[in-house]
């Protein structure tokens, strides 16, 4: 008869340990309908076109890492020097956030069955205005942006910190440091350019990706591609390819939570462009003979 296994009080305790993970979401468009550049430049007065005009002029010439362009307007453009902390703060105010934010963040904290996931937000904006946004829903300590040292006159001195591009794969790769947490226990989600480097390093480490839009850049390189108005979306994909769960499952909690997933299309898209080719000569018709 095979002998009966000790009772262990301390893999006792590992095992009911639940998984621990990282949810790392980038802010502008991911978890907002709109960029919070766009936001400030209208309370300063700017004409959106001459914002789009400035970044678009930027990134041409690749003078900062994408994403950057704003923190590079707010240190060295004249119509962007006059803002001060208390501007960044109203503009985060009047950033249109996508719904169920708070939902979110409570459901991935406590309750997915044998999962916890610390939520961190990460953007290369201000990181006045993304507090101030998200200020009562993410503690401000997870969350992550451009930093600024002020003057005694309340202008912005210099840049401190900028999460863009390559920042933004320091900001993980600090975080999995400092929560003792593996890269493979990493979900990171982003909208745009300026997520292209760090989810690569995400996937490179075994970690997971979302892309929360259809850029022709970034859904490639995601490992999966979720397109939806409210911000609970993002649960669908981690709880399927993460923890495990069937769409049954889904549905049931989602309505258990009082919301309804309305429409879940899963759709596979390739992105072609055929052009004729000059090398390839026209083909001459020719007879049809029928053979058997």
């Amino acid at each position: 008869m095979p002998q009966k296994e000790k009772w262990d009080p301390e893999m006792a305790e590992f095992q009911s340990q639940k998984k621990r993970f990282i949810l790392a979401s980038d802010f502008d468009q991911t978890l907002s309908f709109n960029d919070s550049g766009f936001v400030l430049s209208e309370l300063l007065g700017i004409p959106s076109s001459e914002y789009e005009r400035k970044i678009t002029g930027m990134a041409k010439l690749n003078l900062v890492q994408q994403g950057g362009e704003l923190a590079y307007l707010l240190l060295h453009d004249p119509e962007f020097r006059k803002v001060r902390r208390e501007h960044l703060y109203e503009a985060g105010k009047r950033v249109r956030l996508k719904p169920n934010i708070d939902a979110l963040y409570e459901f991935l904290s406590n309750e997915v069955e044998g999962f916890h996931f610390d939520f961190y937000v990460i953007s290369a904006g201000p990181v006045e205005i993304i507090r101030s946004a998200l200020e009562g829903i993410i503690p401000p300590d997870h969350i992550y942006g451009t930093e600024f040292e002020f003057n005694a006159k309340g202008e912005i001195e210099r840049i401190l910190h900028v999460t863009a591009g390559y920042g933004k794969v320091a900001a993980v790769d600090n975080l999995l440091e400092e929560l003792k947490v593996g890269p493979d226990r990493l979900v990171y989600v982003g909208d745009g350019s300026s997520d292209i480097h760090v989810m690569l390093h995400v996937n490179r480490r075994d970690g997971y990706t979302i892309a929360v839009s259809e850029n022709k850049y970034l859904a490639p390189i995601a490992k999966r591609s979720i397109i939806s108005d409210n911000a609970l979306a993002i649960l669908i994909p981690i709880l399927e390819d993460v923890a495990g769960w069937d769409s049954m499952a889904i549905r049931s909690v989602f309505e258990a939570k009082g919301f309804l997933i309305q429409q879940w299309d899963k759709v596979q898209t390739d992105l072609l462009t055929i052009i004729p080719s000059s090398n390839i000569p026209a083909m001459e018709p020719e007879g049809v003979v029928a053979t058997e």
